[in-house]
């Protein structure tokens, strides 16, 4: 197995166990989508904690691995062709671990498609928006006069929790009966949203039924409960 003494960011996050795969993350709500898959698929790894509070992301060690200097990333020693292989984006490293161990990802074609796009389906609208709805809601949106944009984000991510509703209805996970990374991209947003933004009455959330069953059975799975707190924050 080749070394990674090559990877600039082990130099500043030393490596202690280099044969297993590396996680650079904080457990926000897209840093524990890689946390939780790592937990669920069973995969030796070693987190390290970046800290994007002060501003590690974007350390040129951190650069290095991910030029757009946001978290998560991983290197995997034993990537394809048995060489260590470097990837960000959360979206992109649940896709690449599910087929690496062919776990939380159906193997017939049209289901993996499905439950791809409700990976997409996370990354293009529910992460954005939800975000969005926290800055706006709990940081420093709060000390604009003009409501109208967080009152957008906040319709918009009415919105979005609906089509989470009618899709959960009659369904225990995204897909029906199988748990796979469509719920996993998903419920550390859901959570955040109406936990750490506090933006559950802003959102209606009281209103769904089928949202908040399914996140009350994620959150009872004992790998989201690690992978929710890896990397600890000391």
């Amino acid at each position: 197995m080749s070394t990674l003494a090559a990877f600039p960011i082990t130099k500043r996050w030393p490596a202690q166990h280099p044969d297993r795969l590396q996680l650079y993350s904080l457990n926000t709500p897209n840093g524990v989508k890689a946390s939780i898959m790592l937990e669920e698929v069973g995969l030796p790894y070693e987190p390290h904690l970046i800290d994007i509070m002060k501003n590690e992301s974007w350390l040129p060690e951190y650069l290095a691995l991910n030029p757009n200097g946001k978290i998560p990333a991983i290197i995997d020693p034993d990537g394809p062709g048995g060489k260590p292989f470097c990837l960000f984006e959360s979206g992109a490293i649940l896709l690449y671990l599910a087929e690496k161990t062919g776990k939380l990802l159906p193997a017939d074609p049209a289901l993996r498609y499905e439950t791809i796009q409700w990976v997409f389906f996370q990354m293009a609208a529910v992460g954005p928006m939800f975000g969005q709805v926290g800055f706006f809601h709990k940081f420093a949106g709060r000390d604009y006069e003009d409501k109208r944009p967080r009152d957008r984000y906040a319709t918009e991510s009415k919105r979005l929790l609906g089509v989470l509703e009618g899709r959960l209805d009659g369904r225990t996970w995204m897909m029906g009966e199988d748990y796979t990374i469509a719920d996993i991209s998903l419920l550390g947003w859901v959570r955040n949203l109406v936990g750490f933004y506090e933006a559950a009455e802003l959102v209606d959330y009281a209103a769904l039924s089928n949202v908040p069953a399914w996140l009350d059975r994620c959150l009872l799975r004992p790998a989201v409960q690690r992978g929710l707190e890896i990397p600890s924050r000391g």
